[in-house]
């Protein structure tokens, strides 16, 4: 998870003060500390520290709260409000529309990963429906193009460059008439970077964005400066139309914390972040959804829209129709290991679910694990339609067991290894009989349809622990029951 430091230490000094017996001032100023420090060492500007600190406690006075008010409740909507402030810039980005050709001009400096966000910003796009193309007006760097045109061909997104002109601005007005002819409706022009503000880098700017006319300017910064973030983001807005921003190497920094913070200082929204060097590693930044995953609450709504992004419309009834059932093949292990794949990384599905912290997904556990699905995968590719579709181990015998070892290149303990995780999932499919997926959003429906109790005998023994056991269950289901009122949400967290 991004900042997963970060919500840590918030998290942990948040469960502290919710098992004091009392709320007194000095248990509110150790868990204010607490956050304080955890925030410094993310490297947020001190003076927006101090004033989160300062606006908590002019909403939290313990001496003017009646008896019968929950005071953890009031501290934790207090910190959740003012970390969302701290991240909120106030205004809205431009918002690309479907079927209306919409040019975006991509800035930043050398190194900040502006090529490879380029290509995530035409997949991730291209994946909801629009029709992305990618125009390279980078000619300063060596293997600019190279680079652009190996990610396309890989996202199967069309492109454009040159090898032999060397004028950015002649070869973007090109490529934008290029798509617009093609009826493309995303058209997405990568630019030269710097290795720092140079004055010719801002002219060059300048010039594509008068001949191209782009509909946003989106700068891409890596997280890694910190707090100094703030200048270089005022320096290009200053220069050229910046309308939007995304912060990149979100995975790797302590500082993105305060990239994050200074950014929404500038009053630039934030449209995305990077959190790793593969397409999918790219998520929206939406600041409500974020605080409240960094705060170990979940995001539900967007852990359900990822569920039926992957899971095809068509498909549901039939997903359905199995979890009523109850009969648990290995063909159905498979698709569903598919499925958790197209996720994206599993640290970033797990962040979505409340409770779940980072611990549950060491750093390096996330490849190892991801590695091993897909170990399964080839070893169920190399079985029978007859032992795919059978929910009978019995049919699994010794030679079997061989064949399926050397047809998929692996030892037959890790064939015995795979059958013994289908036993274990088989297990908790059959204890899903009845369950219903909800309507896109509505997680009131699947909280009416299971109990805490029935999620306990599902859920590992680890992960209920981790969620509190049966009384974090409960509030559990209670917030998903409340996910169509955010604020009934927040009241279900104590």
């Amino acid at each position: 998870m991004v900042l997963a430091q970060l919500g840590g230490s918030i998290s942990k000094a948040l469960q502290r003060m919710s098992n004091a017996t009392i709320i007194d001032e000095k248990v509110l100023n150790e868990c204010l500390n607490e956050i304080t420090r955890a925030l410094l060492q993310a490297d947020v500007q001190f003076r927006m520290v101090a004033d989160m600190q300062k606006n908590i406690k002019k909403v939290v006075n313990l001496d003017d709260l009646a008896a019968g008010h929950n005071k953890r409740r009031i501290i934790q909507q207090a910190i959740f409000n003012e970390l969302c402030k701290m991240l909120d810039p106030g205004k809205p980005s431009f918002t690309p529309k479907k079927g209306k050709p919409s040019v975006v001009m991509f800035v930043g400096l050398q190194g900040s990963g502006k090529t490879t966000t380029c290509t995530k910003y035409a997949h991730y796009h291209q994946k909801k429906g629009w029709k992305p193309a990618l125009v390279c007006a980078d000619t300063f760097r060596a293997g600019a193009f190279d680079q652009l045109k190996q990610n396309a061909t890989k996202a199967k997104i069309p492109f454009y460059g040159s090898y032999t002109e060397s004028d950015p601005v002649k070869i973007a007005a090109e490529g934008v008439e290029r798509f617009k002819k093609e009826n493309c409706d995303l058209i997405i022009v990568d630019t030269s970077g710097r290795h720092k503000q140079e004055a010719a880098l801002f002219e060059e700017m300048r010039q594509v964005s008068e001949t191209t006319k782009p509909d946003l300017i989106i700068f891409v910064m890596d997280s890694s400066i910190g707090q100094a973030a703030f200048d270089q983001a005022q320096a290009f807005k200053q220069s050229v139309a910046v309308g939007a921003v995304i912060v990149t190497k979100m995975d790797g920094h302590a500082k993105g914390g305060g990239a994050l913070s200074a950014v929404a200082a500038t009053k630039s929204p934030i449209i995305f972040i990077g959190t790793g060097e593969h397409m999918d590693e790219f998520e929206v930044f939406d600041v409500k959804p974020f605080v409240s995953r960094l705060l170990g609450m979940g995001d539900w709504s967007g852990f359900m829209d990822k569920i039926h992004e992957v899971v095809p419309t068509d498909q549901q009834p039939e997903l359905m129709q199995k979890l009523t059932e109850g009969n648990f093949t290995l063909r159905i292990m498979y698709e569903q290991f598919q499925n958790l794949l197209k996720m994206g990384p599993i640290s970033q599905v797990f962040s979505m679910i409340p409770g779940f912290s980072a611990e549950l997904m060491p750093k390096g556990r996330e490849n190892e694990s991801q590695a091993k699905i897909k170990r399964y995968m080839y070893m169920m590719d190399s079985m029978t339609n007859e032992e795919l579709d059978s929910s009978n181990l019995k049919l699994m015998n010794e030679s079997r067991i061989l064949r399926i070892a050397r047809g998929s290149g692996r030892p037959e303990v890790e064939v015995m290894e795979m059958l013994e995780e289908y036993k274990r999932l088989a297990k908790v499919w059959s204890k899903m009989k009845g369950l219903k997926i909800p309507k896109k959003g509505d997680m009131s429906a699947l909280s009416r349809n299971i109990n805490a109790q029935h999620m306990s005998k599902v859920l590992p023994p680890q992960i209920v622990k981790q969620l509190g056991g049966m009384g974090g269950l409960q509030n559990l289901m209670k917030q998903m029951g409340n996910m169509g009122n955010p604020k009934d949400m927040m009241n279900g967290l104590l």
